[in-house]
């Protein structure tokens, strides 16, 4: 049954996160501010809020003006449960699950907003990062942090020399940070030169790369198969 709850509740925290998503890039209240269609601005009744299951029932528009609803916001209230279920599968019940799944779920806002807006909000990447210190020993943390970020401005500063362009936002470089306070230096570095393996097949079709999502991704496969990784290291 705490399965079951713990899934509830991760799944309304990723539709309150949704929010965020769509007001925080666009300097709106996300607080006090009731929902409503950003098209109609019909204030939405509780059962068209469900997590996952409103998109279903709506058939993926809205009650009033029958708009489109994206795809994203079940996708991202999914995304966050399957997150919060495997950190806890992993760590058990606990503050340090807990701390953890917070900083997974601000990833998957953070690389919903890289993908929509191509911008990384400051207020929610470094909640992230600071969330991300507590997680494990701080000293390590922030030792994690500093080695990370440090590699990915290195590199940034090198590819945007030899390409003649920017090669990355200061934001990627405080996701770097958040993966190493998360992971540790080692695993976090391991992730950070991951992140280039899985974001190739998409490279090669899009022209402008959202970076966000696959380091976020790369820093939850380490996490989930941290003992297996550090086999070899």
């Amino acid at each position: 049954m705490e399965w079951f709850f713990l899934a509830v509740i991760s799944a309304c925290v990723g539709s309150f996160f949704n929010v965020l998503i769509h007001r925080v890039p666009r300097g709106e209240d996300f607080v006090y501010e009731p929902s409503h269609c950003p098209k109609c601005n019909n204030r939405l009744k509780p059962w068209h809020n469900i997590p996952i299951v409103s998109w279903s029932i709506l058939k993926g528009r809205c009650y009033f003006c029958k708009e489109k609803i994206s795809f994203r916001y079940p996708l991202v209230e999914f995304l966050v449960m399957v997150l919060s279920l495997a950190v806890f599968y992993k760590l058990g019940f606990g503050y340090e699950a807990a701390l953890v799944s917070f900083v997974f779920a601000f990833l998957v806002v953070l690389s919903a907003i890289d993908i929509d807006f191509h911008e990384i909000p400051d207020s929610i990447n470094l909640l992230a990062l600071t969330l991300a210190f507590f997680t494990i020993d701080f000293i390590d943390s922030l030792h994690g942090a500093l080695v990370v970020a440090g590699t990915l401005a290195l590199l940034r500063f090198y590819v945007s020399y030899i390409f003649k362009k920017e090669a990355m936002g200061e934001g990627d470089i405080i996701i770097g940070a958040t993966m190493g306070a998360l992971l540790g230096y080692e695993l976090g570095l391991l992730a950070l030169f991951l992140t280039p393996l899985l974001s190739i097949p998409f490279g090669l079709k899009y022209k402008e790369l959202p970076f966000v999502p696959f380091l976020s991704f790369s820093a939850f496969v380490v996490y989930c198969f941290d003992d297996w990784f550090m086999g070899f290291l």
